[in-house]
């Protein structure tokens, strides 16, 4: 079959080891339509995962197989001459891991790198990254900024330097860190982690000062040379600028040229600033303006040695701008990324028009870089020019007024962009640089501190919606620390909790808590100290599987104990205190640390109390907190349509709320549970919708193990084959790049793909499948849930109903507490088929069982009735079920009917079967089989279940 243009990018990007996300964003497309992509293409490729199909991505036209272009910004200027010094620094980067390139400001540090990461490329399997430090104003940004330049989101869960290593890990590449001066301690620390964790990549840094970090070997970056044999490089990079401005000059001036070299110590930045002065001073001019005094340092002793040079370019080119253009320099050095017109007359104080016309001169002169971009041209100083700025910002005592300018800058920024919808992102990226670096320069002085407090919160606020959710946990606690408010300390801690749990980092979240309830305390607020206790007491349990040390049931208790006074008459606080004691006293959430049973009776009561008094308090979020305790009590109950009515409840009352950490958070959690929920009462459109909202939610672009479990989930139980392999490859990508976490939650997801693939036939996937799921931690509890289900569901497509009706052979009530959530009705009918099937004597016994025990189950009901055809021998109630699993949304079960029915429906089932992709069934066993005892060794004690 013919791949498409689109699927052709799509397969190119692939082989560059781009996520789904990653190429989403590369096309402009949404991640589903990738995925459909990536399923058409498996489909036409006939190979059966992404590593397949990334072997038949293209190459590009003259690059070795494999071996992706390097991600290299491209020089508007040619390259000149250091031949000795690429092929010293080349076989440094050969013979050790960490190289670092070190030299003064100016002296090409950043070009000599990128021209031998260029050259080297092709040693590099997995490509060459550069990442410009330049902007990084945190130290603890610096993982961000890799994660960038490398395409990576945030994943929650884990911290920015978490994805950048297991994006990292097994890559054969070269990482360029560019500019690492003014960052060295977060260069430092990401380097150390780097080189421990990524076995096969090497890092060169520059810098102007060595990392001090194991293993770093340094090499010094000399100036341009002047004096070897043939042309010096320093006279043949001036020469070749000039031209490039219009002056080329005759061979005769070479030696004035090697003269104002030599007087420029063969500074490439220096000599390039004086290449551009040609055509207006000429060669007798230039050296004229050098032996200005201002070419000296005019900071004397007190400034850095290797400074002198580039110093002394950069005072010549300083002495030579009007007044204004100088004092317009110096003012727009406090920008820390490429800013307009618009933004330099705001943060300078001066009008427009006059801004425009000296920032063109400045750019004329080589001291501004100009960008054309879709928001209009940019202006930004080269980071030398723009230290020298700022230095002469605060010789003239502006640096605090400049400063106080662009954060006040900064602050109008971010509250337009908390307004604005049009091409937002652009926006943001535009300014966050800024946003940053004027929070690190407000955040240490007294006198900013609200408006630092105020920026912090904006910042929290935008990168959450950007998705940045570690970066956004971390403004809101900075935020938190420089209120002098308790009371806002408070909100902001609450807010940080919320982004943790977006995250899914459950030690954050408990620990964020009990620092509110500690503000809370401080701002008289007992009130709101006791619901931040018992809020505290209810994570614990409630997400307990996202904790790393988790907080022991007696900790929790003594939480409760310690808000109950507290609390008194007020609505939240009381119901807090409610819903913390049905997760923690009664387990409604069925908690790692909960008890081995629960009283039902018990459960439902204090959880229904907990709904009521949230209730009362008009806040959703607390409501939708107090349903997820109703629908879990609910499930132990046995009740499975009322969990999924109440899991709709839920839905119902957060769609419309504005999107916040808080309510992303609960949304997320809610989507998750109504599909399960949906599944388990044989709603399988809802579930489907449902799932596919929760895999399509932009907050889970980067983690799309965890937007995509409940779909397969629900596809796998549908017989979606497509769907399954389509998402199987996101959930296996990003979850490979997440660090393969062992996280249980996510093992009924890679069953049900286990179990498509063993439909399909294909032993091997199945059996990759299986391993998967093994790493993601399967407990001996959940093995009569989604496990037997699975299972039974396979080995009755191959005709083995004997084996299927061991899988299930506990009764229900035995189990009941591990297979009601979801799982409940689909182990009941699969296990009455069986019976059915296997010729078992209590065959009709169980079937009676069963249909009470599924009643108004569209898909587990029919699931009965076709068994119960089956053994009356009634071919049109045989058939009515097929229609029946039609209507339900699960095809995979209509086919089966077809085969069931035999004759010439078996014959439409099987072609049916075919295009789904499946392979042909087995036919059906009706020997008469005994009933297979439970395993008294595997089946856990039974609980208190329903009667």
């Amino acid at each position: 079959m013919e791949i498409s243009p689109r699927e052709a990018e799509v397969l190119e990007l692939i082989g560059a080891h781009l996520s789904n996300a990653e190429i989403a964003a590369r096309l402009s497309i949404s991640v589903r339509t990738v995925e459909s992509h990536v399923s058409s293409l498996l489909r036409k490729l006939e190979v059966q995962d992404r590593r397949a199909l990334a072997r038949h991505a293209p190459e590009p036209a003259g690059a070795a197989p494999s071996r992706p272009a390097p991600v290299l910004p491209a020089p508007a200027t040619s390259f000149v001459g250091r031949v000795r010094e690429r092929a010293e620094l080349t076989r440094m980067i050969r013979e050790h891991r960490q190289v670092t390139a070190v030299g003064p400001g100016g002296v090409g540090k950043t070009r000599l790198a990128l021209a031998v990461a260029a050259e080297t490329a092709g040693e590099r399997p997995d490509g060459v990254w550069f990442v410009d430090l330049v902007p990084v104003t945190d130290p603890d940004m610096v993982a961000t900024a890799v994660a960038g330049a490398l395409g990576l989101g945030e994943q929650p869960g884990r911290d920015m330097t978490e994805s950048v290593l297991a994006a990292l890990a097994d890559r054969h590449a070269l990482l360029v860190l560019d500019n690492c001066e003014h960052v060295v301690h977060g260069v430092a620390l990401l380097i150390e982690r780097l080189l421990a964790r990524c076995p096969r990549l090497t890092v060169l840094a520059t810098s102007r000062a060595r990392l001090m970090v194991p293993f770093e070997r340094v090499y010094a970056v000399p100036p341009l040379s002047l004096t070897v044999d043939g042309e010096p490089d320093a006279v043949v990079l001036f020469m070749e600028r000039a031209a490039a401005v219009g002056s080329p000059l005759d061979p005769p001036l070479r030696d004035q040229v090697t003269s104002i070299c030599e007087r420029l110590d063969g500074m490439a930045l220096a000599i390039e600033l004086a290449a551009a002065r040609c055509p207006t001073l000429g060669l007798d001019g230039i050296n004229a303006a050098l032996s200005h005094p201002l070419r000296m340092l005019t900071g004397g002793s007190r400034a850095d040695e290797r400074h002198r040079s580039v110093r002394a370019a950069l005072d010549w080119s300083h002495a030579l701008l009007e007044p204004a253009d100088r004092a317009l320099l110096r003012r727009v050095s406090v920008f820390a990324a490429p800013f307009t017109v618009v933004a330099a007359a705001e943060v300078t104080g001066s009008e427009a028009g006059l801004v425009a016309d000296g920032l063109a001169r400045l750019a004329e002169q080589s001291l501004l870089v100009v960008t054309a971009s879709p928001g209009g041209t940019e202006y930004r100083a080269l980071e030398t020019i723009r230290q020298y700025a700022t230095e002469r910002l605060a010789e003239a005592g502006e640096l605090v007024d400049a400063r106080s300018r662009h954060l006040r800058w900064c602050l109008a920024e971010a509250a337009a962009l908390a307004v604005v919808r049009q091409d937002w992102r652009a926006r943001f990226d535009l300014v966050a640089d800024d946003l940053r670096a004027a929070l690190a320069w407000a955040a240490e002085r007294p006198e900013q501190r609200a408006d630092a407090c105020e920026l912090a919160r904006h910042l929290a606020e935008l990168t959450f919606t950007r998705h940045l959710t570690g970066e956004s946990q971390r403004r809101y606690e900075q935020a938190a620390e420089l209120a002098t408010d308790p009371a806002v300390t408070a909100s902001m801690l609450r807010r940080a909790a919320a982004v943790a749990g977006c995250r899914t980092a459950g030690d954050d979240m408990y620990r964020l808590r009990l620092a509110a309830a500690e503000a809370a305390r401080g701002a008289g607020d007992t009130a709101g100290a006791a619901a931040d206790l018992a809020t505290a007491a209810t994570i614990a349990f409630r997400f307990s599987t996202t904790f790393v040390r988790l907080p022991p049931q007696e900790e929790a208790l003594a939480l409760i104990t310690e808000a109950r006074e507290p609390a008194g008459d007020d609505p939240a606080a009381q119901a807090a205190v409610a819903l913390a004691e049905a997760a923690v006293l009664t387990d409604a959430f069925g908690a790692v640390q909960g008890p081995a049973g629960n009283a039902v009776p018990e459960t439902v009561a204090r959880a229904e109390r907990a709904v009521e008094l949230a209730r009362r308090t008009g806040d959703p979020l607390a409501e939708s907190a107090a349903l997820d305790a109703l629908s879990g009590a609910q499930s132990w109950a046995g009740d499975t349509f009322a969990t999924a009515a109440t899991a709709r409840r839920r839905i119902t009352l957060l769609a419309s709320l504005p999107i916040s950490p808080a309510g992303t958070h609960e949304l997320i959690d809610a989507l998750g549970m109504a599909a399960e929920a949906g599944l388990g009462a044989g709603d399988v459109p809802r579930a489907r919708r449902w799932a596919r909202q929760l895999a399509d939610h932009p907050s889970l672009a980067e983690s799309g193990h965890r937007a995509t479990c409940r779909l397969l989930m629900v596809s796998a139980l549908a017989g979606d084959v497509d769907e399954v392999l389509t998402g199987s490859v996101r959930f296996l990508d990003a979850w490979r790049r997440a660090g393969s976490p062992a996280r249980s939650i996510l093992a009924p997801a890679a069953a049900g793909v286990a179990m498509i693939h063993g439909l399909r036939d294909d032993h091997d996937a199945r059996r990759e499948w299986q391993e998967i799921m093994d790493r993601l931690g399967t407990s001996p509890e959940h093995v009569y849930g989604y496990g037997a289900v699975f299972d039974a569901m396979l080995l009755l497509h191959r005709g083995q109903a004997p084996e299927a009706l061991e899988r299930t052979a506990p009764e229900p009530r035995q189990v009941w507490k591990w297979v009601t959530w979801i799982w409940h009705h689909w182990y009941v009918a699969l296990r009455a088929e069986a019976a059915v099937l296997a010729g078992s004597p209590g065959a009709r016994d169980c079937l009676a069982e069963a249909r009470t025990a599924v009643a108004g189950n569209p898909v587990a009901g029919a699931i009965v009735d076709r068994a119960r055809a089956l053994l009356d021998g009634d071919q049109e109630a045989l058939l009515a079920t097929a229609e029946a699993f039609d209507a339900a949304g699960c095809r995979y079960q209509s086919v089966r009917t077809l085969v069931l029915a035999g004759g010439g429906h078996a014959s439409r089932g099987a072609a049916a079967l075919a295009a789904l992709g499946l392979a042909p069934m087995a036919p059906a066993l009706k020997a008469h089989v005994p009933m297979a005892p439970a395993p008294a060794t595997t089946v856990p004690p039974p609980g208190v279940g329903p009667t």
